[in-house]
């Protein structure tokens, strides 16, 4: 299938497990929070869906939810956390 779209199949060698650990444990976050699962007894429209996962990253999953990887901070704290402590070094031309 991906080779009729012209698409390269992103995967590492045998045996990696950890390539697609991040993006496994978003998808996981995602359809468990949204409640997207194939168990599902009423399904949504397209556009509905689009909505909902526009809403769930951008106004939540990348704003306000907290990621362990940035410890335990929302990535709007993180930024600012950053800026706060960052300092400019001035340049002489």
């Amino acid at each position: 299938m991906l080779r009729e779209q012209k698409i390269g199949c992103s995967m590492s060698a045998k045996g990696c497990c950890w390539d697609n650990a991040v993006v496994e444990s978003f998808f996981s976050t995602l359809k468990l929070e949204l409640d997207l699962d194939d168990n599902r007894e009423e399904l949504i429209s397209p556009q509905q869906l689009q909505r909902d996962l526009a809403f769930w990253i951008e106004g939540y999953y990348n704003r306000e939810r907290r990621h362990s990887t940035i410890g335990y901070l929302s990535p709007i704290d993180c930024e600012q956390r950053f800026i706060a402590t960052s300092t400019l070094t001035p340049v002489n031309p």
